[in-house]
């Protein structure tokens, strides 16, 4: 391994050694306390624009394997982690990380103090940051910093969302699966799923609920979705989750505004449940350092049940959006807002991963409850052939 250094930009500097691509990166450095499931976590198109710090000590333990990716690229543009294992110990292993990140052209860096850098983003909160196996002074790395383009400058959807539509067909985990059939009589329903940076598992979770999935780019005009809508093409629109300032997507939050003035069912995560919030006309903000990580408290003020929550997120909906909308669900560390349900509209989001991977899977059942609120379509089709 060779040298590598990691540059904040409250002037710390840190070394450690170099684990996948060499080079040079810079983006918003973030921290997320998942035990398992690093694989999943580098391939989440939402980590687009930034480093990902884990607090978990050791990575790379299980290596990589062709069917838990949730994206087939890697958006991050650096990993930072305490103790790499080389090599990998278990029976799906097709690579180390290690290998997987050079092949994809993420910079890796390991023997980091991630106790120190964690303590410190929540101390000051998510910054910008520059790693490089290349050079290690103050004023290179400074240099490279200071031309960055921060999190709020940028678009990231044409980078991580579909060029063209597709059909989703697995229903399964894994890509490897049969396509999904629906049991034989069901209900047939047809929904559009707006791709800002999807996981790959919401659609699958889509699928497994009865609802024949079209994912569409993102920049998809809100005409030929209505238009579809009131032929009885679609019963229903998902927007999925995604990287970036929410407030920067001018146009997306263009089309989601004339979706919402048409009443059709509508149910958004993450950046989706965002989008929602700022159609509506309540800005998000920016929290200190967000929410990252498989292991978060949310009750849902309906049931009073506490689900231990999947979530990734720098943004959040403001509280003055119960002048238009119930809360549904809160984030039991600081009380911010997780989950609405908006007023006389059929029209939900939530902030967290109701599909996990990595993380526990209580919340699922709000794919179903998204799956009754869609209406029934009945030139819908299964295999994407109408024939």
């Amino acid at each position: 391994m060779s040298a590598a250094y990691l540059y904040l930009e409250n002037g710390v500097l840190l070394e450690g050694e170099s684990f996948g691509a060499k080079g040079t990166a810079s983006g918003e450095i973030v921290f997320n306390t998942s035990i398992s499931g690093y694989q999943e976590i580098v391939t989440d198109p939402s980590y687009a624009g930034q480093f990902i710090a884990f607090t978990m000590p050791e990575i790379g333990n299980v290596g990589v394997n062709k069917n838990d990716s949730e994206s087939e690229g890697v958006f991050a543009r650096a990993i930072i982690v305490r103790n790499y294992q080389k090599t990998p110990s278990n029976f799906r292993s097709q690579e180390p990380l290690g290998e997987f990140l050079k092949r994809k052209n993420i910079v890796g860096v390991c023997n980091v103090d991630t106790r120190v850098l964690t303590k410190l983003i929540r101390k000051e909160g998510a910054m910008m940051a520059v790693v490089s196996t290349e050079f290690g002074s103050y004023a290179n790395l400074r240099a490279v910093l200071d031309k960055a383009p921060r999190m709020s400058d940028v678009n990231f959807l044409n980078e991580v969302g579909t060029k063209k539509p597709y059909i989703h067909r697995f229903g399964a985990w894994n890509t490897n699966a049969q396509a999904y059939d629906p049991p034989s009589g069901a209900e047939v329903k047809k929904i559009v799923a707006f791709d800002f940076g999807a996981k790959l598992n919401i659609f699958n979770e889509l699928t497994v609920v009865g609802l024949q999935t079209e994912v569409v780019p993102p920049d998809t005009k809100a005409d030929d979705i209505m238009a579809r809508f009131d032929n009885q093409e679609i019963g229903g629109v998902f927007l999925s989750n995604g990287p970036g300032d929410p407030l920067a997507l001018k146009d997306q939050i263009r089309e989601i505004k004339r979706l919402i003035n048409r009443k059709i069912p509508i149910f958004g995560i993450c950046l989706g449940h965002q989008l929602l919030s700022i159609a509506h006309g309540y800005e998000t903000y920016k929290l200190k350092f967000g929410h990252h990580g498989a292991n978060q408290p949310v009750k849902n003020t309906q049931s009073g049940a506490i689900e231990i929550t999947s979530q990734n997120h720098n943004y959040s909906a403001p509280d003055s959006i119960v002048e238009i909308a119930q809360i549904t669900h809160i984030n039991l560390f600081d009380d911010t807002i997780e989950g609405v349900k908006y007023k006389e509209s059929p029209i939900f989001s939530v902030q967290y991963h109701p599909e996990a991977s990595p993380g526990p899977r209580e919340s699922r059942y709000l794919f179903k409850q998204f799956a009754d609120a869609v209406l029934p379509t009945p030139s819908a089709y299964w295999n994407g052939d109408k024939s």
